[in-house]
């Protein structure tokens, strides 16, 4: 099995390609220095030089905030270079995983939306990511569409990183507590992907660790584990302005995955500390 997986410098990709490297998968991940997803002809003649059996979508614009002023790039990329790789897909005969977010719905509630819950995103990648959901099921007639929340990964850019590198010199942080979601290891979840790809139960699927938290909960959870001392003042979202409105209720129900007979990810606590002992490893 080929796979080609996009995406590969962010912290998603390069755990899907981690992990099928390690089961012997022939798997190629590629960032946007090897293709523009942006250029029809350019995804058209790649794509179909590689010709692989499997292609996992993880590239996406994801600067939340810049969408909202950087709207024709985040359409390019989220919506148009979705297109382009579905449309060669199809061409080629390939399956296809679409890896989307939880920004796809409002987020207001207490309740985890379900996969069959109308979206109705109030941010502009939220719209984009729902939009590229829609050309994806317009394109074809097969497909995985993988819902994903708050990602960290040893590879990139995440809060957890975020978290300990501020505790390096700060005794107190303000940290949002009114945001509901869960944490989400992309190591547990490049195992779950490349489970479902080795199937045909395609659809739309819901797939985060196990557990809720607020940011201000996962910060603090963050510290204990570490053994920092920094305290966590948990603030509204209403204190913490920014340019992209962030969805209050990030809950994700994963029911669809186990109808389908998927394992469920680990706790998202179990699986912090799990990242946190492996970062500290990286380290030495």
């Amino acid at each position: 099995m080929k796979i080609l997986v996009t995406g590969y410098t962010g912290q998603l990709g390069y755990d899907v390609v981690r992990e099928g490297q390690s089961r012997g998968f022939e798997i190629i991940g590629v960032g946007s220095k090897d293709f523009n997803i942006t250029d029809e002809l350019v995804v058209n003649d790649y794509v179909k030089n590689l010709n692989p059996n499997v292609i996992i979508h993880c590239a996406a614009y994801t600067a939340v905030d810049k969408a909202e002023d950087d709207k024709e790039n985040c359409w390019n990329v989220n919506v148009n270079g979705t297109k382009y790789l579905a449309k060669t897909a199809r061409e080629i005969n390939a399956k296809f995983m679409f890896i989307s977010t939880d920004y796809v719905f409002e987020g207001t509630g207490e309740l985890p939306f379900i996969e069959t819950d109308r979206p109705d995103p109030v941010g502009y990648y939220g719209l984009t990511k729902y939009e590229a959901e829609q050309v994806v099921q317009s394109l074809l007639s097969e497909w995985f569409i993988v819902r994903i929340s708050w990602v960290f990964g040893l590879n990139g850019h995440n809060f957890v990183k975020t978290m300990l590198r501020l505790a390096e010199t700060r005794e107190e942080l303000n940290v949002v507590g009114d945001q509901v979601g869960s944490p989400t290891n992309t190591s547990d979840l490049s195992r779950l992907l490349l489970d479902m790809i080795q199937t045909n139960k395609y659809g739309i699927y819901h797939a985060t660790n196990e557990g809720f938290c607020s940011w201000a909960e996962f910060a603090r959870e963050i510290f204990r584990i570490a053994g920092k001392t920094t305290k966590v003042n948990s603030i509204t979202t209403e204190e913490y302005p920014t340019r992209a409105v962030r969805p209050k209720n990030s809950r994700l129900s994963k029911q669809k995955l186990i109808e389908n007979g998927f394992e469920p990810l680990p706790d998202w606590k179990d699986s912090l500390k799990a990242y946190i002992n492996a970062l500290q490893l990286e380290v030495k």
